[in-house]
């Protein structure tokens, strides 16, 4: 009973400067909209085919950056919840460029 106790959470933290929310808005489109760009950019240039196989690899590519950035900031504790992306991109720009 003694060494019960609840561990407390790190809210995720809070930009405030420009900069860092341009940064997290530059990385948030990114995650979001990379694999949609990339096959409509594929489509446009090349045909169905091609700009099906650049949504899977795009996808999973773009699947791969998010985990990183994910296990790379978020505590240890806290990796078994869901983050969206802006979230995993505020975790990101707080932690590694705006201290």
């Amino acid at each position: 009973m003694e060494n019960d106790f609840l561990e407390l959470l790190e809210p995720t933290p809070k930009i405030e400067t420009s900069k860092c929310k341009i940064l997290v808005f530059i990385i948030t489109f990114f995650l979001r909209f990379s694999t949609i760009i990339a096959a409509v950019t594929a489509w446009f240039f090349y045909d169905y085919f091609i700009a099906g196989a650049t949504l899977l690899i795009a996808f999973l590519i773009t699947g791969i950056i998010r985990s990183k950035l994910r296990n790379d900031v978020i505590p240890p504790n806290q990796r078994e919840f869901a983050y969206t992306d802006k979230a995993i991109a505020t975790w990101y720009v707080a932690k590694r460029i705006c201290f």
